[in-house]
Order: C-alpha cells, then structure tokens, then sequence
C-alpha cells in the first residue's frame, strides 16, 4: 500500500480485538469489560508476539478519550458543586498523596533506591486515573451524588498536585545532577512554580470570566443553523481544542483543560445535548485508554519479580484506600462516603504513566521502576470493579467489629443532628426532605413559600451549614443509615420526600422510616422503569423523569390542540 496506514491498523486492531476480548470477558468469564480490553492491549503490544499497533498512536487517541470523558462530567458540574467539596477534597487529596508518596517511598528504600527514586515512584502510586474513577462512578449511577462529587473534586486537586510536580521533577534532577547526569535547571524552583500556579490561574479566570459566555453563545449560534453535524462538531472541537490550548499555552494538562470546558458549557441550556451527542465518541476513546495501557505492559515481570509487584499493588490498593477512608472519617462524613471515595481511588492511571516516564527521561527513577508502576496500573484497574463490590460487605463488618469506625462516623457532631434549641411542636408533621441537590433545592423552595415546616437530610456537611446559615433546619449524614433519620425525626413527619439521584440505598430509607413511622407516606424520584418498579412495591408514590415530563407537555399540548385556532 502506498501510504501510511499506521493510524488506520491501530485503531481497527484496538477496537476489534478490545470488542472480541470484552465480549469474553463479560459473557464467558464474568468479568468487567474493561479486563477483556487491557488484555486486548497486551495481546497487540510489542511485549508479546504477532501484530504489534503503534503505541505512541494509541496513547495519543487514548488522551482524546481522557479529554471527551473530562469534558462530559464537566458538562454536568457547575463551580457551585465543586466549591461545594472544598473542604474534604483538598484537604484529603492532599494528605492522601503525601501517605501514597510515603509508602511508595518506603518500598524504593527497602529495595535499595535512592532518595529521588522512591519520591518519584511514591508519587506516580499516588494519583489516580481519570478515566477509570469515572466510568466506575457513572457505571453505578453514582456520579451526580455528593459522592461523586467528593471523588471529582479529589480528582481535580490531584491533577492539580501532578502539575506542580512535573515542573518540579527537573529541578529535583537538576539538585541530584551529580548522581545521575541530569542538567541543572534553566531557573530557580521558586520562579518555575510560581509560573506554573501563575498560568494554571491564568487559564481558569479566563474560562470562568470570558468562557462562560463565549462558548454557550458560540453552541447556541451553531444550534440555529439546524445541523447535527456542525453541533456535534462544534462540542468535539471545543472539548479537544480548549484541552489542547490548556496544554500547549498554559501549562495545564488536557483532562483539567477539558474538564473546565465542559464546566463553562453547562452554562447553556443546550448541555444535555452536548452531553449526549459527545456520549458515542466518548466511550469508544475510552475503550482505547485501556487498550494503550495493555499495550505498554510486559507480563514477564509478572514473573521476574512476583513480590515487588505484589508489594505496589498492595500500596495501590490497601495503603491508598486505608489511608482516604480514615481521612474521610476524620472530616465527619459517613462511612458509606469514605469507603466508595476511597475505592475509586485504589487504581493509577496516566499521570502516573506521565510521571514514570519523565523519571526515567532524567535518570530519576530506573526502568524496573516504570515496569511494576505499569504492573500496579494494569492489577489495580482489572481489580477495581471488585473493590467497589466489596463497599457493603466491608461496610457491615466494620460497622459490626471497629468501634473506631463508630466512634469517627458519629461523634458529638453538631451537625449530625438538630440543634436543641429546635421545637418539639416543629418537629411534628414536618416534611422530611432527603437530599438538597438540583431537585431537592426547588421542592424546599416551594414548602418554604407555603409556610410548611421543613426538615434537610444531605450528605455534604458544608451545604448542611450554609442550610443552618438560611435558617433551615438540616441534619448531615448518609439518610440510609437509621442514625440520620432518627435524627431528622422522621418517627413524627408527615412525609418523606427522597430526592437524591442515587436509588442504590433508596429502599434501605424506606425500610428504616416505615418501621420508625408505618403510615408515612413516600415521594421519590427514579430514573429507570424497572427502579420505579420495585420502588412502587415498597409503597412509595414514584416520579419518572421521562413520564413526568410527557405528562407535563401532554397537557400543555392537549390545552393549546383544543383552544381556538387564531387568524380564521
């Protein structure tokens, strides 16, 4: 063939064999699909005989992938909702990287490593993939709760954090020059960094400042023409090409770029679609992040040495879950929180792909090094859907045998339940409202209109105080633990009204608050048929948002067909 066809090979190769392999997984094996694709990658990699694909190709499709699915769940969180984390995101993100670089550490100075070595391969344990927290999230419709939250905005500080640290990692080469040949830095540290938080600034205000009009004006205007292809392209370019100029001219990296693209969008009311037009594009570049991650793997050292990569892995998914569950507990969330935060995050990714291999550029971290951070990568991942499995067992039996994980989760917290200066007579044929999201926000809105008494039950402890700050009352805690309930005193309400988006624990409310109170009645909100199904056979009065809506249009339709045409 006259031309180059490497493009055309990779891709066809990727996605054929990842479709074959995840097929296999999913129906034959039982496994998550995502195993079958990073088999996939190491079957066309070049540590393992026949076809080999291009895989400086597909890393680079695979970060088009990252940039889609970054834009997608900005699409669908505003700054509110990030703010809205702050206060358990930075600090745990933080601390938890800092434990992960300790242990990391720890295991390169058992192992013989320098000083530099073991920083930079605590640090590539530490951060975890964009791609796999959040398919893990939306594959258990997790993403919208304050848990998803918590977990999204964990996952920004951390990019954040790998951004300083890939300006710092030449300078630390540059101060340990002698010993590895690197060259000493073309400024001082403190100028680097304080150019780098400089430009990540730079691009933020600018986003939030100018982007927020331009780009839903820009959707809006290409809308109008009528096409679908010009719509859909205008969200692909704007995804891409904002990550890119994110990368290129502000130092930021592609996923946060395009993260922040998808935030200024949700400004327009035509979101949703972006978000649904991007949806087919998204996945299949997703599929090929896991492939390019197959692909730099070679299993042989799998063999060669057994207990090291034994020993990552166990940092990866042990040392890290252990160590954002404790952090999560000690800030007063509940232990549901702690624990599906800290699952999504026992996995690495391509930041520390990223920084395995500038480590290795500049003689800071040695090749084996690169080898178990791509193992614990490849065991992490295909081990990741078992860990959020093991949420609920793990969940009973420490609420059962660790009096620490009861003493954390509920202490003498001021917030964990009313203030008593709150009346016995309010507290009586009150509306118990659980969750104070988008939903939730307009039906307390509306009770408050009318006078009716008002209790709040949500996760999120800062909107629980900024609740108390408007004079509402509000209790903070997971509402499928009786705990919260009861103290939300939902023995004497009127009724219960669930309006989180997560109906996992749903029936789990119900049970607890027909027991305290057996004639309450329930109103809930459901996003699939057979959810809603089963919800009814509980007793609950359910809200389809597909139904709901057609019956609200039909209505209107039927009002505006039966009325008097005008102009005859």
């Amino acid at each position: 063939m006259p031309h180059s066809v490497e493009l055309i090979s990779t891709i066809s190769a990727a996605l054929g064999l990842a479709l074959v392999v995840g097929f296999i997984a999913v129906r034959l094996l039982k496994l998550p699909a995502l195993v079958g694709y990073l088999v996939a990658g190491i079957l066309i990699g070049p540590a393992t005989p026949g076809f080999v694909a291009d895989v400086h190709l597909a890393q680079q499709l695979a970060e088009i992938g990252v940039m889609l699915l970054m834009f997608g769940v900005g699409l669908h969180f505003s700054l509110d909702d990030l703010l809205s984390v702050k206060r358990i995101a930075l600090p745990g993100a933080l601390v938890q990287i800092a434990v992960a670089t300790a242990l990391g550490a720890g295991l390169a100075w058992l192992w013989g490593w320098p000083l530099a070595a073991g920083l930079v391969f605590g640090l590539a344990l530490s951060v975890a993939s964009t791609v796999v927290l959040l398919r893990a999230l939306e594959g258990r419709g997790l993403l919208e709760t304050v848990n998803g939250r918590i977990a999204v905005g964990w996952l920004v500080v951390e990019d954040l954090v790998m951004v300083l640290a890939l300006v710092l990692l030449p300078a630390l080469a540059g101060l340990d020059g002698g010993a590895h040949g690197a060259a000493a830095p073309s400024r001082p540290l403190w100028l680097a960094l304080l150019l780098t938080l400089g430009k990540v600034a730079a691009f933020v205000v600018l986003m939030l400042a100018g982007g927020r009009k331009l780009f839903p004006w820009l959707l809006w205007q290409v809308a109008r023409t009528g096409s679908r292809e010009l719509f859909t392209l205008c969200v692909i370019a704007a995804a891409v090409g904002i990550a890119f100029l994110a990368g290129t001219l502000f130092d930021v990296s592609f996923a946060l770029g395009a993260f922040l693209a998808g935030m200024v969008l949700r400004e327009s009311e035509l979101s949703y679609r972006a978000a649904e037009e991007s949806l087919p594009l998204r996945d299949a570049f997703a599929v090929l992040f896991f492939v390019s991650v197959g692909m730099l793997f070679d299993p042989r050292i799998l063999i060669e040495q057994p207990l090291m990569v034994a020993a990552v892995v166990a940092v990866i998914i042990l040392g890290k879950t252990l160590a954002a569950t404790v952090l999560v507990l000690l800030l007063r969330y509940p232990l549901n929180t702690a624990l599906t935060v800290s699952a999504g995050l026992a996995q690495i990714g391509e930041f520390s792909f990223i920084i395995a291999a500038l480590g290795v550029s500049l003689n800071l971290l040695p090749q084996q090094g690169q080898n178990l951070i791509l193992a614990g990568a490849i065991i992490s991942i295909a081990l990741n859907p078992l860990v959020f499995q093991a949420i609920e067992p793990a969940q009973a039996w420490i609420r059962r045998r660790s009096r620490f994980a009861r003493t954390l989760e509920r202490p003498a917290d001021p917030l964990a339940e009313l203030p008593s200066g709150v009346s016995s007579e309010y507290l009586t044929g009150h509306v118990l409202l659980v969750g104070y999201g988008r939903v939730g926000k307009r039906i307390a809105a509306a009770l408050r209109e009318r006078g009716l008494r008002l209790v709040v039950a949500d996760e999120n402890r800062e909107r629980v105080e900024q609740l108390r700050e408007q004079g509402l009352h509000a209790v903070a805690g997971d509402a499928s633990e009786p705990a919260t309930l009861i103290q939300a005193h939902v023995a004497r309400a009127r009724l219960l009204v669930i309006a989180v988006p997560d109906t996992f624990h749903v029936r789990r409310m119900i049970e607890t608050a027909r027991a305290l109170n057996p004639g309450i009645p329930v109103l809930l909100r459901s996003h699939s048929e057979e959810e809603a199904a089963l919800l009814q056979q509980e007793g609950a009065e359910v809200y389809l948002g597909e139904e709901t809506l057609a019956a609200a249009m039909i209505g209107r339709v039927l009002e505006k067909a039966a009325a008097p045409a005008s102009g005859h």
